[in-house]
């Protein structure tokens, strides 16, 4: 499994519309690619915002239909510098059997 990580900062004045929009593009690329995004905002700094799609089975394609999908809603027009994308790979969380 690969997990996508975007980070990036918006503007307070711009952050009401930006929201919409991210919002909006993930909602269209949940629809095409099956994958469904989280939006996240740093809790001390509610300017740093994050996108998360977990669970992706194949990156080549869901990085094209994120890239299509950044490009039509033009997702940067609203952000403040560049959209950085991490992809990290691993299992999903087993879980622990607990004694009280």
């Amino acid at each position: 499994m690969n997990h996508y990580y975007i980070y990036y900062r918006v503007s307070e004045k711009e952050a009401v519309e930006a929201e919409t929009l991210v919002r909006s593009m993930m909602a269209r690329l949940g629809c095409r690619s099956g994958v469904t995004g989280r939006l996240l905002k740093k809790l001390d700094e509610p300017s740093l915002w994050m996108e998360v799609y977990e669970g992706v089975v194949d990156p080549q394609r869901f990085e094209r239909l994120l890239n299509q999908a950044v490009d039509e809603f033009d997702v940067g027009m609203l952000i403040d510098g560049m959209r950085h994308t991490e992809c990290f790979t691993g299992e999903e969380a087993k879980p622990v059997r607990c004694q009280t």
